[in-house]
């Protein structure tokens, strides 16, 4: 079968620990025999991103801004720990911060569906998916442990000296303070991500927060988005017949939960992290949940939304056998592919990352899966590949679809 071909490098972001070692796995197996990869590789793992004093990270950001679409390999974020582990320069920041950052990207997560591994809110019969704003809010918040008696205040003073000023609380005892700011432009980034990525889904768009209390910094939110939507993507919505519609968290909440699924729903900072784990929960296994940051000016980088496996890593060090659950990974070369296919027109890649899919998809279905979904699956009596053995049996599958 002659290999289907590519006209522009997909970013290829190599990663740590066993999503590394599932990353090779899946280009020997179910990538390099089927299409002639086209990749810029940039090498993020710990040990290099540390010898060009994290270089590599900006310089691949800044490729997938030049290339439009980027794949990504779970990667370490250290602490003290893995700094005196791997005897790092410093304790480098957060791959995937930096590469937001340079994007000025929303990241959307999605669990993938399989028959046999059932959510636990029965009526959920499509996936729900998270778009998550990544900047600012409690993340990027400035704190005070308040010792005793006194007056807090919230002081903006303008470059001119002008000042506005509010009275927080006057406290009678300890307490505790906490300082949090967003900005316009990253709030309309965040909007256009959320339209632009409903738009190429064709799913209806959810936002929610709680402007009803916090009546300036969530209804700045609430009228950003509004005032977007209205002017720029209203009929393009109505064209492609799906629906934007804001709630509150709390509404939003309990409509999901009785909800069929089906929708983006986008949320604030930290509405987002606590949302998209319980999505994930819900429908199975964060293994199981693919993740694509979309940048406003149309850049995508797709991941798998979960770690680097660092128990399973040891242990296949040791020459221990594992399980490891690559389905995300997989996917994240998928999206990547299609996407890629999509904007060079290249029908056979787009197919060719449908099938991967589907062959991904069936293996599982079959009752083939690791240990990790055999110990959530209703099927009865599931065989248990290995690592290896599981991506083996994926490509037998695709083989015939091929």
């Amino acid at each position: 079968m002659e290999k289907i071909k590519m006209t522009t490098p997909l970013v290829e972001m190599d990663g740590d620990e066993m999503t590394r070692i599932l990353w090779q796995m899946i280009k020997d197996e179910l990538l390099n025999p089927f299409v002639e990869l086209r990749t810029e590789y940039y090498d993020l793992g710990l040990k290099h991103r540390d010898e060009t004093d994290d270089q590599v990270t900006y310089d691949s950001a800044y490729a997938n801004k030049k290339y439009g679409v980027a794949v990504k390999c779970a990667t370490i974020t250290p602490n003290a720990a893995r700094v005196k582990e791997y005897d790092l320069k410093e304790m480098w920041k957060s791959p995937n911060g930096t590469i937001r950052a340079i994007l000025d990207g929303t990241v959307f997560r999605t669990p993938i569906v399989v028959k046999g591994i059932e959510p636990c809110v029965k009526n959920w019969k499509r996936p729900i998916t998270i778009a998550r704003h990544a900047y600012g809010d409690v993340y990027k918040a400035s704190e005070i442990r308040v010792p005793g008696p006194g007056k807090a205040e919230l002081v903006y003073t303008a470059e001119d000296g002008t000042q506005i000023k509010e009275t927080i609380a006057d406290f009678k005892g300890s307490g505790v303070l906490q300082g949090m700011h967003n900005l316009d432009a990253s709030i309309t980034s965040f909007a256009r991500s959320c339209f632009n990525y409903a738009l190429d889904q064709k799913q209806d768009l959810w936002f929610s927060t709680k402007d009803t209390i916090s009546k300036k910094y969530d209804h700045t939110f609430k009228d950003i988005f509004q005032e977007i939507y209205e002017n720029e993507y209203k009929e393009q919505f109505e064209k492609a017949g799906i629906t934007y519609f804001y709630t509150l968290i709390d509404d939003a909440v309990a409509r999901i939960m009785k909800s069929e699924g089906g929708m983006i729903w986008a949320c604030k900072n930290y509405d987002g992290d606590v949302m998209s784990d319980m999505i994930s929960s819900a429908f199975g296994s964060l293994a199981m949940m693919t993740s694509v940051l979309v940048s406003p000016d149309g850049n995508f980088e797709y991941e798998a939304a979960h770690g680097t496996v660092q128990r399973h890593y040891y242990k296949h060090l040791n020459g221990e056998e594992t399980s490891t659950n690559s389905v995300a990974t997989i996917f994240a070369w998928t999206g990547a592919l299609r996407k890629r296919g999509e904007l060079d027109g290249l029908k056979d890649l787009m197919a060719f990352a449908d099938k991967l899919e589907q062959a991904t998809i069936q293996t599982i279905e079959e009752g083939k899966m690791t240990k990790d979904l055999a110990l959530i699956t209703t099927m009865p009596n599931p065989t248990v590949l290995n690592s290896k053995e599981f991506i083996c049996a994926i490509r037998e599958n695709l083989e015939k679809m091929m």
